[in-house]
């Protein structure tokens, strides 16, 4: 059976409905329209994956259709022309203008067929390189021979296999979103692509254009669900979400349909969606922090990733991992690291997990200056490290703290920590609560008890 949406465009029912039948015989999902109009509403509906379009139709021709789509978006999919009257010079303007083919009526079937498979065929290969450039980089899996990663791997494998949210736990740098791709990569949608949306890279008040895109001017800009249409949407720190991007979210992901940020016509969409946290949603929800439904929705299939002090005993095969990775792709020195540097290695609690020893490997492929690496090496590189991290804690004290009672000292710290993250969060105390994980009634309290003046924005001396 074939597959594939396609849209037919003619303004004769006869011939639309025709066509029509007989490609859903086929196996293809079809979309019929009657105008040029009609045909827009489509698209923005459910982007097709090829369009078959009657050039003469009453509002607006087919070939101004075609123009139009090119000029909004690239055009997105393939495009066979249909014409009564065709001509060399139409042909040859709708090729110009991006069309894959052209069709004189009246329809050959056994032609039409042909050409549909052909030109979902160069869809496919379309796809595959969509699907190549976004796994441009090698499918990683949980690397280790473990217990611990041998059961990360099986769960993995086996949550694949559905079609229900998986919502990943664990510690920052513990592979989260490696791990979503090697699910991605794994189960029956590998071939659609695998978006990945970092909330906590993005402002709050652009959240919902993100996820759902924005109808503006005319223009739609799609978001990320719909981007991963066919696909996968990764939602990296889904607990950072406001509460009106969470309602929104679960609406969309439970009807599978949406409306872009300011549109008017819903959009439907067909996602897995893979999320992952690492703070406790138990605790948010019962916080009032995080919706009791979305959890509930998201939660179907948890997978906890281990932190790599859980596994210690996998980081030899680690840092040979990586070790041959920085050779291959960045050209560095091969060095061996030493039986003590190995043991020290394991021996450390690795607070930013596999990232933080993957970052370290590469700092001594780079800066290493003989074949093997001792533990010597490796302290001085972690030593520089923390140095660096306690250098910038003890920068942002305030003169004289540290001489303070630890009450007075304690107040004094969480002035200035409010202050900083207020003008962080731009005036907002809204933003300021979200920010500092408290519930803004006590956030005011706080900050009138610390002297802090929240429509001023001063410290009352």
């Amino acid at each position: 059976m074939a597959d594939g949406k396609i849209l037919v465009v003619d303004d004769e029912s006869e011939i639309r409905e025709l066509v029509g039948d007989i490609l859903r015989d086929e196996g293809y999902q079809v979309w019929v329209a009657g105008h040029a109009t009609e045909a827009r509403l489509k698209v923005d509906e459910n982007l097709p994956d090829m369009a078959l379009l009657d050039i003469w139709m009453p509002d607006i021709d087919g070939i101004s259709l075609l123009k139009e789509w090119r000029q909004e978006s690239g055009l997105p999919f393939h495009v066979i022309m249909m014409s009564g009257h065709g001509t060399i010079e139409t042909a040859v303007e709708a090729t110009r203008l991006g069309a894959y083919d052209f069709l004189e009526k009246p329809l050959s079937m056994a032609k039409l067929l042909l050409m549909v498979s052909r030109a979902m065929q160069a869809v496919e290969l379309t796809r595959e390189n969509i699907r190549l450039r976004n796994n441009a980089t090698d499918i990683e899996k949980p690397l280790g021979e473990s217990p611990v990663i041998q059961n990360l791997r099986q769960q993995a494998t086996n949550v694949a296999q559905h079609y229900s949210p998986v919502l990943l736990k664990g510690e920052a740098g513990s592979g989260r979103a490696s791990c979503a791709r090697y699910i991605h990569h794994l189960g029956n949608r590998r071939e659609g692509p695998f978006i990945t949306l970092r909330i906590g890279a993005i402002a709050s008040e652009n959240y919902q254009a993100a996820i759902f895109g924005r109808e503006h001017n005319g223009e739609i800009y799609s978001g990320h669900l719909e981007q991963a249409d066919g696909g996968t949407l990764f939602l990296d720190e889904v607990a950072d979400l406001d509460a009106e991007t969470q309602a929104r979210l679960l609406s969309a992901l439970q009807e599978s349909s949406f409306l872009r940020v300011d549109g008017t016509r819903p959009v439907s969409v067909d996602v897995r969606i893979i999320a992952s946290t690492r703070s406790d949603l138990e605790l948010a929800v019962r916080a009032g922090h995080f919706r009791d439904d979305l959890y509930f929705f998201l939660n179907v299939l948890p997978v906890r990733l281990p932190a790599l002090k859980e596994h210690a005993e996998d980081i030899p095969d680690i840092v040979r991992h990586y070790v041959d990775l920085y050779i291959q792709r960045d050209h560095l020195p091969d060095r061996m690291f030493s039986d003590d540097a190995m043991a020290y290695l394991q021996e450390y609690g690795w607070p930013g997990n596999i990232r933080e020893l993957r970052n370290l490997i590469q700092r001594l492929l780079i800066l290493g200056d003989s074949r093997t690496i001792s533990s010597l090496d490796v302290r001085r590189i972690l030593r520089t490290s923390l140095q660096a991290t306690d250098d910038t804690c003890s920068a942002m004290l305030t003169p004289g703290i540290l001489d303070l009672p630890m009450r007075e000292a304690r107040e004094c710290f969480e002035r200035d920590y409010l202050l900083y993250q207020w003008k962080q969060s731009g005036g907002s105390v809204g933003r300021l609560a979200k920010k500092v994980g408290m519930e803004r009634t006590h956030l005011y309290r706080k900050m009138k008890n610390l002297g802090i003046d929240h429509k001023k924005a001063t410290v009352g001396q």
